[in-house]
Order: structure tokens, then sequence, then C-alpha cells
């Protein structure tokens, strides 16, 4: 008997076999998991001066956004401090600057302890079928029934405590933030990338940084004030990219 004919036939079965297992994977794949969202940049703190802002209750765990459905569940984390809670999106129909990637109530900030000059906050898509999430809801629901049911203190939230918060302002503090354009897997790739990007508009200080020996990052900055990184952020947002991100300079 001729083995390696054997050999053949019995590794082509085992590769047909791998190939079909990885197609049904992929099916798989993509009918179960879905594309996790996720953001750095600047929320915008909800006022009542915000003019043509529909009104979100200051007491609230609600978050306007522009693209993530009604009654998603996100994290929303200071990344200076570590702090994070679980909030739900109320409206994605809210016309706001693309600038910021949401806008908050007053108690998020205050929960947060967010800098009211440098509101930086990341949000991630949470999925709600998770034990953590399930969990996370139900003290948010619990939450916004004592809150509805609460007396109105202007824009102070009594904690359990009974102590007053207010939304921090720190001042006299080194302001550095870069806009993340996109990671890619060859540095040529990204070189083109920053061609593209130049041809269409005009934009100073962009660079790519190495992060690794297949991650390529292009960035555009830093910048040292928020109304330039909002007008190069604007500038770039015309390109329509998908994600673009400010990451802090620390």
């Amino acid at each position: 008997m001729n083995y390696k004919i054997i050999l053949i036939i019995a590794l082509g079965f085992f590769l047909f076999s791998c190939e079909k297992k990885v197609n049904n994977f992929s099916k798989i794949d993509n009918s179960i998991f879905e594309k996790k969202y996720n953001n750095s940049g600047f929320a915008l703190i909800y006022n009542e001066n915000l003019k043509d802002i529909k009104k979100l209750d200051t007491r609230s765990l609600n978050i306007y956004h522009k693209s993530l459905k009604k009654r998603s569940v996100v994290k929303i984390m200071n990344p200076k401090n570590g702090k994070y809670l679980i909030a739900e999106v109320k409206s994605n129909r809210i016309k706001f600057s693309d600038f910021y990637n949401s806008i908050i109530s007053s108690r998020i900030a205050e929960e947060l302890e967010l800098d009211s000059n440098e509101p930086f906050v990341e949000l991630l898509l949470m999925s709600k079928n998770s034990t953590f999430v399930a969990k996370k809801t139900k003290t948010f629901e619990e939450e916004r029934s004592v809150a509805e049911k609460a007396p109105i203190d202007g824009i102070q939230i009594k904690d359990l405590k009974n102590k007053k918060t207010k939304i921090k302002t720190v001042e006299n503090k080194k302001f550095s933030y870069s806009i993340k354009v996109a990671d890619f897997y060859y540095k040529e790739s990204a070189e083109i990338m920053i061609k593209k990007i130049n041809s269409q508009i005009s934009i100073d200080s962009i660079s790519i940084v190495k992060l690794s020996k297949t991650k390529y990052r292009v960035l555009i900055g830093p910048f040292n004030d928020i109304k330039s990184l909002k007008t190069s952020f604007e500038k770039m947002n015309t390109l329509n990219f998908e994600n673009l991100e400010i990451l802090n300079n620390v």
C-alpha cells in the first residue's frame, strides 16, 4: 500500500474539515458577537444654558449620544482616577458638536469627579446580557427611582452620607491632548493614510507613533489648549472617520 497517497488523502480531508469549521465559526461569530464601541474624548456636561438641547435631568444617570441606540448601556470612566459608573443612552437624536463624545448629566460628572474644564471620559458599550451589566442596571433603576422622588437641590447631589458635592474645577494644570486617527499593522499603511489626509485638508502636527513591531498609530497633536484641539478635530471629522478619539498625553 502506498502510504504517501494515504497520507495525502488524509491530510486533504483534515484541511477540508478545518476549512468547514472555520467557515462555520465565522458565521457564528458574526451572528452572536456585536462590534463593541469604545471611545475616549470630552463629554459635554449638561446645563440649562445649552441652546437647542433637550432637557437632561441633572440627577439622572442618562446620557445623549449620536450613534449608539436608545437604551444602550454604557460604562463611563474617568481615566484620571479610575472611577466609573453604568449609564443609559436616553436619545441619539440630539444635535451637538461632534467634538464631544456624549452629553452627560451633572450627577455623572460629580460621581466621576470630572474636572469641569476638562471633562475627559472613556465610553464603552456594554452587552445587556452580561451578569455585570444586569447587576449594575438593577442599581441604576433603583437609583433613578430614588432620584425621581428626591427634592431638587439646585445642581448639587446628596450622597448617602448627606454631603453635598460639586463638579470639580482644577486650575493651573497642564493641558495636553492628541487626536488618534487610527492604528495600522504596517507603517506603509499609516504613511498612505497621512498622504490622503494631507491631500484633502490642511492640518498640522500629524505623525506616526510606533507602538510595537506590528502597530503604528497616526496621531495629530499634541495640543496645549482646547480651542485648537476642537478646531483640528472638527477638520478631521469632515473626512468622515468612523471613530476619532482624543487621547490624554499623560
